[in-house]
């Protein structure tokens, strides 16, 4: 059993090294839509190209599940793939979306999958606008208003330290 064993699981890994070195590195089969980058953040751009669609073919894409509508593909530079590009919109929720095409000459239809995420793959990312608690801010923003409210805190300030340094002389309230 044991010398059985270890060539049994060589095997396996060097199946399961095979399988992976054959994947493409966007997420999409060599048949399929080629999306890149395969993960975005919401207002990003992503470059669609479908290889399928056959030499100085075009598509009409489709991104309307991530919210982006639809978009033209067309022969890029060396006229073998359809490219195209669509915005993500900054709407958009974190999630996996398909991306639909269908080729001009055949009308075939090639899917790839695009992933939105909060964080980007490098960089950092900035918090922006501001935090709706409904308090408001410390300064509004009439500055009449808020003068007003300075004079009233100075007013029951100086109240209170009269009223405190009477009660300490024994004067009473």
């Amino acid at each position: 059993m044991r010398r059985t064993a270890r060539p049994l699981t060589a095997t396996a890994f060097a199946v399961a090294a095979v399988a992976l070195a054959s994947t493409p590195a966007h997420g999409a089969s060599a048949d399929g839509l080629e999306v890149s980058p395969a993960s975005v953040v919401p207002g990003g751009q992503v470059t669609v190209r479908a290889a399928a669609c056959g030499d100085g073919g075009s598509a009409t894409g489709d991104a309307s599940a991530v919210g982006a509508g639809s978009l033209g593909l067309v022969p890029d530079a060396h006229g073998q793939d359809a490219t195209g590009r669509f915005r993500v919109p900054p709407s958009a929720q974190p999630g996996t979306y398909e991306i639909t095409a269908t080729c001009g000459g055949s009308g075939r239809l090639v899917t790839g999958d695009v992933v939105v995420t909060l964080t980007p793959v490098r960089g950092q990312v900035h918090p922006r606008g501001s935090v709706k608690t409904g308090v408001g801010g410390a300064l509004g923003p009439d500055p009449v208003q808020t003068a007003a409210g300075v004079a009233a805190l100075a007013v029951a300030a100086a109240g209170g330290t009269w009223l405190l340094h009477r009660r300490a002389r024994g004067d009473g309230i």
